[in-house]
């Protein structure tokens, strides 16, 4: 499936580590983010990317996002997801460094359940990342419906799937 505005999101489980402000320096439970229950009713940014702590995404990416994530909530966003193709201990270890403190929920796609559901991956076997990435993409669903989708055409940049972007999109 290539996913594309209007579709249904699909329903994926992911994981991820909560925020707890009481304790940020622990690593939380691993809890389960149902794309079909937890979104619905619910305006969410969700924006994939092949890998925490890799150059663009630490570099570029996801500081966007947190750095934005108070404007894009103010335009009726009620989740902020990324998604990676890591397991949830190292992006919670990635959220801890670049400080993002319950601003975003940082997602993991190890099985790459998200990526095949919507056609949003890439083999970057050559780079010696794994034959099952998620490529660089930002959607905006709203109670369930792709409402935007922006894809890259080369994962290495952030050009289309940047929070400015999904910000001028809503």
């Amino acid at each position: 499936m290539s996913l594309k505005v209007g579709d249904e999101f699909p329903q994926v489980l992911l994981k991820y580590a909560p925020y707890d402000a009481a304790n940020p320096g622990a690593c939380a439970a691993p809890q389960v983010l149902d794309t079909n229950n937890d979104f619905a009713g619910k305006k969410v940014v969700v924006f994939g990317l092949p890998g925490a702590f890799t150059p663009t995404c630490s570099a570029q990416h996801l500081p966007a996002f947190v750095a934005k994530a108070d404007a894009i909530k103010a335009k009726g966003v009620d989740l902020i997801v990324c998604v990676a193709s890591n397991d949830t201990f190292v992006l919670d270890a990635w959220a801890k460094q670049e400080n993002v403190n319950g601003k975003i929920i940082l997602a993991s796609d190890a099985n790459g359940d998200l990526g095949r559901a919507t056609g949003l991956s890439l083999d970057l076997s050559k780079l010696g990342m794994g034959s099952q990435r998620l490529t660089r993409f930002a959607v905006i669903v709203d109670n369930g419906k792709v409402a935007h989708l922006s894809v890259e055409s080369n994962p290495s940049e952030v050009a289309v799937s940047g929070a400015d972007n999904v910000l001028a999109a809503l």
